[in-house]
């Protein structure tokens, strides 16, 4: 039977006969898929000074990522690599969303990333940026004041993890 479920990470919708692995909008693993019915998304969060602080960093990296992203999407020299690229900066651009609901703005800012022409250089640059994401928000979940706060951390973490590894197996 065909059931609609919900990503609690980001709060967009699935319809399909189950839970997909992973979030086809931002890629949060299947914990976090619920039925539609049974999903509680919050995104009307009360920040304290350090959560507020942390929110604004993580918008400004999933625009920095996924503008980057977007530019090898277009630039690197690898069909692959290009598909890879595309679907990345969609991911990077749904956290950016996730941000932009906590933060209650109209809009997420644009970005002005370059990239590389050469595919191995995207994926170097790729693997930095995960590296440095993951850092980020692992100390950011830690930290977290709200619990909401922590969650949506602790769940980018596994997903940029996810990035982090499909750089490292296009980098051997």
């Amino acid at each position: 039977m065909v059931k609609l479920y919900r990503c609690i990470i980001c709060g967009d919708a699935y319809v399909g006969f189950n839970p997909p692995p992973n979030c086809p909008f931002c890629g949060a693993h299947a914990d976090y898929i619920l039925e539609a019915k049974d999903a509680i998304v919050n995104f009307d969060i009360p920040l304290s000074a350090k959560d507020q602080a942390n929110v604004e960093h993580a918008l400004m990296v999933e625009i920095s990522n996924s503008t980057f992203y977007a530019c090898a999407a277009n630039q690197t020299n690898d069909p692959e690599g290009k598909i890879l690229f595309k679907a990345l900066g969609k991911i990077e651009a749904e956290h950016a969303s996730i941000w932009r609901k906590i933060l209650k703005l109209e809009s997420v800012p644009p970005g002005r990333e370059t990239c590389h022409t050469e595919n191995i250089e995207n994926l170097k640059e790729s693997h930095e940026r995960e590296t440095k994401a993951i850092a980020f928000y692992r100390k950011s979940a830690d930290g977290a004041d709200h619990s909401r706060i922590r969650q949506l951390f602790e769940a980018l973490v596994e997903i940029e993890t996810d990035h982090l590894q499909l750089s490292e197996e296009r980098l051997k």
